[in-house]
This record gives C-alpha cells, sequence and structure tokens, in this order.
C-alpha cells in the first residue's frame, strides 16, 4: 500500500522533469529564426511553413523591458539580440494578445531567455500579467546585485508601464503615485501634463523630471539620454558662444551681423536695396 502511494509522485516528478527539459511539452511550440529585435522584450521570428516562411512578431511573455527611448532601453535591446539574434529558437506560445503578436516564452538549447533578461536586470517582472514567483526572486536578485537597469539612479529606474501610463495620458496625479516598490515619485514642484517640449522647460532638472516620469521621450532628440541639451549639457566644458556685435558695422554689406533667432544666433547678410 506504501508503494502504491509512493508511485504518482515518483511519476509526478518525472513528469516535472520532463517539461522543464522539453519546454514544448506543456503546450504549443513554434520553431523559427530571429530575424529582428523591436526592444528588449519583442522580437521577429521568420517561421518555416508549407507555403513558404512568414515573419511573426513575438512577445516575450511574464517580464517588460525598459522602452527604447528609455535610460537602460537600448541596452536591453542589445542585451537580447546577443542572445537571439539570427539563432533558432523556440517560443512556448500561449496565444496572441490583442495586438496580433505570439506571447510566449524563448528557449534556446535549454535556456529560458525570459528569465535570463530579469536575472540580468535587462527587464521587469510584468507583474501585472504573471504569476511567476521564481521570476520575482530572480529580480529581487538582480536589484540586489545592481545588475543592469539596477545599476541606475533611482530617478532613472521608472518601470515601463508606468513609462508608457505617463507617455499616453499624462497627468498631474502620475506625480504623487507610488512607483512599483511602492515609493511615492518625488515631483520636486513639477507635475506631468503642463509641459511638453524643451522651450517650455526652466531647468535641467525639470526636463529630466518629465522625460523619466511623464513619458517625454521626445525630449532626448538624439537618443543619448540627456533630454534638452541646450539646458542640459555640461557647462564645465562650455563650447564656443556666438554673441551679438555691439556696434553696428559702418557698412553693413561689408560684415556679417548676428541676429537672434530662439535660443540661438545665425549668421545673415543685410542685402542693398
Amino acid at each position: 500500500m506504501r508503494h502504491w502511494r509512493l508511485a504518482p509522485i515518483g511519476l509526478l516528478v518525472g513528469l516535472v522533469a520532463g517539461v522543464a527539459a522539453d519546454p514544448c511539452a506543456a503546450g504549443p511550440c513554434v520553431a523559427g529564426t530571429v530575424v529582428g529585435i523591436t526592444d528588449g522584450d519583442t522580437v521577429t521570428l521568420l517561421v518555416a511553413e508549407a507555403g513558404g516562411p512568414r515573419p511573426a512578431r513575438v512577445r516575450l511573455t511574464d517580464i517588460d523591458a525598459p522602452e527604447r527611448g528609455q535610460p537602460w532601453g537600448a541596452r536591453a535591446r542589445q542585451a537580447l539580440a546577443a542572445k537571439v539574434f539570427q539563432r533558432q529558437v523556440q517560443v512556448a506560445s500561449s496565444g496572441p494578445d490583442r495586438y496580433g503578436r505570439m506571447l510566449g516564452r524563448i528557449h534556446l538549447d535549454g535556456r529560458d531567455i525570459n528569465r535570463e533578461m530579469v536575472r540580468e536586470g535587462h527587464a521587469w517582472v510584468y507583474r501585472r500579467y504573471s504569476s511567476d514567483i521564481e521570476l520575482l526572486a530572480d529580480e529581487r536578485s538582480a536589484q540586489r546585485n545592481g545588475a543592469g537597469l539596477w545599476s541606475l539612479r533611482e530617478a532613472e529606474r521608472v518601470p515601463p508601464w508606468e513609462w508608457r501610463r505617463g507617455a499616453r495620458a499624462p497627468k498631474a496625479a502620475h506625480a504623487a503615485e507610488p512607483s512599483a516598490t511602492g515609493a511615492a515619485t518625488p515631483a520636486g514642484g513639477h507635475v506631468c501634463g503642463e509641459k511638453r517640449t524643451c522651450r517650455d522647460m526652466t531647468s535641467c532638472a525639470e526636463a529630466r523630471f518629465h522625460q523619466t516620469r511623464c513619458g517625454l521621450a521626445g525630449l532626448d532628440g538624439d537618443g543619448d539620454g540627456m533630454p534638452c541639451e541646450a539646458l542640459c549639457r555640461d557647462t564645465s566644458q562650455p563650447g564656443p558662444r556666438l554673441t551679438p556685435n555691439a556696434a553696428t558695422p559702418a557698412d553693413p554689406r561689408a560684415s556679417p551681423r548676428l541676429t537672434p533667432r530662439g535660443s540661438r544666433y545665425r549668421r545673415s547678410r543685410t542685402s542693398s536695396r
């Protein structure tokens, strides 16, 4: 009787081990070659079919990587590319999302790529859609070790779902909403929704607030992580500046003069009439 009770337990352990070894044993699986990397949690897979290969966008489940306009967004994309770009992978699919993308976990040579992205600090656990307790433990470990995005300053570590919410519909209330860690977002006297461009900003601190807290990725026009460079560039090493001439030349046709245009200056010649 005792042996009869132990048999199902041994069978269950064997089944679990088999599922872990074969990611496609628990459900549908799609094989293909990764031919594109959108960001740190979305790839394009080229799937071979009878009628010819077809591309399929795949959204990695359970994780959420920084958007391309966020701090660490470019590095997360590079990390995922280094792992799977132009590699033959398997996707344990859980069906499509509302955008038509395939949802799933990417596996390569026995590695869970979704888990690696969290473990190495390139993504958060997407709490709204994940119930993976072990993945949360991986995130906490990455945070303790200061891995990846966890090496950034606290003000730059904005969960992507908060970033996207601010970009879609910024509101003043967002400035005081709790972050994923439960701490209130410091507003510093600034609020989302009132200003949208660099011309509206009065200081570098205000520009950084709107970039990191309100989702205004467009403030960083060249993608180097610094918003509104006219305000935030290093003033300890100023470049040459053009200043208006103090006196008007005797012959305006012989010498150029400087005329203001916004916050910069341009050269122009006064044409004779």
